[in-house]
């Protein structure tokens, strides 16, 4: 894997190329990554799947799902990709589940705790490597105490989150750095992970399974600057293939705090490798981060669009054209509409974590709506269906609803990120920005 930044005012431009283990496909950035469920599309097959145009050559699976497969993939012996009919799709393992809050004060010294559908899993890092040996991920995020929720956490804790989640890298990366290939002094090596590592970790030193995998350090530290700080530069002299900045998600820490944090870790950390950020996903909250350098993003924001029965109509064509103007008049248009007050209370009470991205199809105004989710899409969706299709898919419960919108939602949340890297290119990241939070200030005004 490797990074050719090209260099651009207000974020980073460029592409990570050479990835998976034919080193053919390559990702551009800033982009995101394709989000999946035990490596499924949520609501999608593969064919439907083909039909999402944009889709990101990186696939996340998450570690609870897969931790639960575990025992199959190991008798499997051929990975996930392979597994879950993606042979050619570069996959990154997260440990969590962006989308599945995970309870609190459950991590120790030696363990942190997973939650998955038969509850929960305490994982160590010689376990957790061993499940990465099954998956075979071709990048994967490297375990970590990111449980420090801002309030709730003071600075010891936050100091106690990077102090594991340093010694779990350590560990982690010498299981990886001298297993069969990934390491220059093998039989040197073996006998110092032997005198370290339980015995129960030596058929993973005899696998090839993780040459070639990539390791992602994670930040932790809660909301202490100065514990951020250390761990960024410390995780930076690691041989990391990159850089996870973790413990943003949620509304627990203030914004201000949020990107004073993120812009001050990423200052420290080196050029040449990329950075993830997890539980990000709002538009407006994106382009702030790609401003203060951040590279990648997950997918779940769409996702979770589309469980409330909604679908994106926000504008993100900042240069002109008679498709950008139609795009913008049909987003202000919706966006106005929700803001209606008779409505609003509606939809607040269907779900309060609506955003003014998203048009909420269950509400009666769009039964006899025969336009497209939005004028101007190219999503198979828009092409040949109606609101008031969906609307009507929705209220009787048929699971089509879930297919076409998963379908639209993806599609234009990843060509959101094609206009980013666009604007960035042209220079106009500033206007897309303004367009952006314009839409977005519409809903904190209602």
């Amino acid at each position: 894997m490797k990074l050719k930044l090209c260099g651009a005012g207000g974020g980073r431009l460029g592409t990570l190329v050479e990835l998976g283990r034919s080193g053919a496909a390559a990702l551009a950035l800033p982009g995101c990554l394709l989000y999946t469920r035990t490596g499924s599309a949520p609501h999608l097959t593969q064919d439907t799947l083909q039909e999402v145009g944009g889709v990101p050559a990186v696939a996340q699976l998450t570690l609870p799902t897969m931790a639960e497969l575990h025992d199959v993939l190991e008798e499997y012996k051929e990975g996930a990709a392979k597994f879950i009919g993606m042979p050619d799709t570069v996959l990154y393992c997260s440990l969590h589940d962006p989308v599945t809050p995970c309870p609190s004060g459950y991590n120790t010294n030696k363990t942190v705790s997973l939650w998955g559908n038969s509850g929960r899993m305490e994982m160590t890092a010689s376990k957790f490597m061993d499940i990465q040996r099954a998956i075979q991920p071709d990048w994967f995020q490297c375990i970590s105490d990111g449980d420090t929720i801002s309030g709730e956490v003071g600075r010891k804790r936050a100091k106690k989150s990077v102090d594991r989640s340093l010694s779990f890298l350590d560990v982690c990366l010498q299981l990886l750095e001298k297993s069969p290939g990934g390491g220059k002094n093998g039989t040197k090596v073996v006998s110092e992970v032997l005198s370290r590592v339980h015995s129960n970790t030596c058929s993973f030193l005899l696998g090839q399974e993780l040459q070639g995998s990539v390791m992602f350090g994670a930040i932790e530290g809660g909301d202490i600057l100065e514990e951020r700080l250390r761990s960024a530069r410390e995780t930076a002299k690691r041989p990391v293939g990159g850089f996870l900045l973790d413990g943003f998600q949620g509304r627990a820490m203030a914004k201000e705090t949020k990107l004073k944090l993120i812009a001050a870790v990423t200052a420290e950390l080196p050029e040449d490798k990329p950075r993830i950020i997890h539980g990000i996903g709002k538009p407006d909250e994106v382009l702030e981060c790609i401003e203060r350098g951040v590279d990648i993003f997950e997918s779940f924001f769409p996702f979770q669009v589309t469980e409330r029965g909604c679908a994106l109509v926000f504008s993100y064509d900042c240069h002109s054209g008679p498709e950008a103007a139609v795009l913008k008049q049909n987003g202000a248009q919706d966006l106005e509409e929700n803001g209606a007050e008779e409505n609003q209370d509606e939809i607040s009470k269907a779900d309060p974590e609506m955003t003014s991205f998203e048009i909420f199809l269950k509400d009666k105004r769009y039964q006899d709506d025969f336009g497209p989710l939005l004028e101007g899409c190219t999503c198979y969706c828009c092409q040949r269906h109606t609101r008031a299709y969906i609307h009507h898919l929705l209220m009787t419960k048929e699971l089509l609803a879930g297919v076409l919108l998963m379908m639209h939602n993806f599609q234009h949340y990843f060509s959101f990120f094609n206009a980013i890297q666009d604007a960035l290119r042209d220079n106009k990241l500033d206007q897309l920005k303004k367009l952006v939070f314009r839409q977005a200030f519409q809903g904190q005004q209602i």
